[in-house]
């Protein structure tokens, strides 16, 4: 493949990603205030989540082997067409539903934006694989610079989501985004310019198993680190931003929604721009793969610190309070920066470890254990908030970045004969 379509390819895909990611982060953001100002309970908004991190497990595990089936332009252009149906479909749910009933529409229909966020999302990542130069550390610039956009651009996305909810309501809201997200998947089905495989026929299933120790072990890094981040992310610290900061009013609850909103697109947009300076920052143009292995370990017990940290400030505070709030907010900035360092070198050595016949079925298993770790984060969010408020939530996240840390330091430089060419 030449460079010039490479690059376009690459364009294409990431340009596709960017405005999936922008709708994914304005619909979580949507869903959350929209159903907490209607009295669901912290458990009740992270089962509102659990269905889409489940279809997220099983979408991965079986999009690697689609893709390598079928071709990765087609699971990317399935991915940006179920996601306007689920948004067509949450736009007619009925507030006078009974609870129960809400709770359960919105767990399917949020099912099926999982399986559409990871189809996009592993056609992505794999594509990457694929089209990147193999010189002066192209691959972990350019999957940096993917990962860390798509971060950048879903945190633009909490703040959209956040800012629609308070202008426009909900169900307009989910409207618009459905009518944008139709039209860039007419772009990208028309103007999707030629380089992405087109599949194989004969791929086995059983095949989407690594045997790859490394595969297997990031795997289960990434498993824990990600419920570490959403053990804290999903449901406890939005919801008790907003009981910190809304007076009970309409005013002050369109107040609290822009400031949750507006904190986290700014956590989600720090952790994009770190990502995507990862490379720069360890000098990854310059460092043997060994190096940056030892790096993954390293960065891993530094993230440690901060959970660590605030978890011994929510212990000493009695209720909420100005210091605490904000002593919150710097550490999980801190957290977040923290955090990007190690999500981008594990989305580095994933495509590092792998071959380049198997790219689509690791990356799929690896952005299952993606899924994994944010399923467990988001029921430990709402369940661990529930049962002992930020303390207990944040002594979690505590457990599971050691986890993380604990498994990374079972990683060893890939064996250069076992590379593709």
């Amino acid at each position: 493949m030449d460079r010039p379509q490479g690059l376009s390819a690459y364009v294409a895909v990431t340009a596709a990603y960017w405005a999936f990611m922008l709708t994914d982060g304005a619909l979580r953001m949507l869903v959350l205030l929209h159903f907490h100002t209607l009295g669901f309970s912290p458990v009740q908004l992270a089962y509102l989540f659990v269905l889409y991190e489940i279809a997220g497990m099983v979408t991965n595990l079986s999009a690697g082997w689609i893709a390598a089936r079928f071709g990765l332009t087609s699971t990317l252009y399935a991915g940006l067409a179920i996601q306007v149906v689920a948004l067509l479909a949450l736009a007619q749910l009925d507030p006078g539903w009974a609870v129960g009933l809400s709770v359960v529409y919105v767990m399917v229909v949020q099912g099926a934006s999982g399986v559409a966020k990871d189809l996009a999302k592993m056609s992505s990542k794999s594509a990457v694989k694929l089209l990147a130069p193999k010189e002066d550390g192209g691959l972990f610039r350019w999957v940096a610079v993917l990962t860390g956009s798509k971060n950048a651009v879903k945190g633009v996305g909490f703040l959209l989501g956040a800012a629609l909810l308070a202008t426009v309501g909900f169900v307009w809201a989910v409207l618009g985004m459905a009518a944008v997200l139709a039209a860039i998947l007419a772009g990208v089905l028309a103007f999707m310019p030629a380089g992405l495989p087109k599949g194989r026929k004969g791929v086995p299933f059983s095949e989407v198993f690594s045997d790859s120790a490394n595969v297997n072990w990031l795997s289960a890094a990434r498993v824990a680190l990600f419920g570490a981040r959403d053990v804290w992310f999903v449901v406890g610290i939005p919801i008790y931003f907003y009981a910190v900061l809304s007076d009970g009013t309409a005013a002050g609850d369109r107040a609290a929604f822009f400031t949750v909103g507006t904190f986290m697109a700014v956590w989600i947009i720090l952790y994009g721009a770190v990502q995507a300076a990862t490379p720069r920052l360890l000098r990854a143009a310059t460092r043997p793969e060994g190096a940056l292995v030892s790096a993954a370990r390293g960065w891993a017990a530094a993230l440690l610190l901060v959970p660590a940290a605030l978890t011994a400030a929510a212990l000493a505070a009695e209720g909420p309070a100005p210091w605490l709030t904000a002593t919150l907010v710097a550490g999980l900035l801190a957290f977040g920066a923290l955090f990007a360092v190690n999500s981008s070198l594990h989305s580095y050595l994933i495509l590092a470890f792998t071959k380049d016949e198997r790219v689509t079925m690791d990356v799929g298993f690896y952005y299952m254990a993606n899924a994994g770790g944010r399923l467990l984060g988001t029921v430990l969010s709402g369940a661990t908030y529930q049962a002992g408020g930020l303390a207990l939530m944040l002594a979690t996240a505590t457990a599971l970045v050691g986890l993380s840390a604990l498994t990374a330091g079972r990683l060893r430089p890939a064996d250069p004969a076992t590379r593709a060419a």
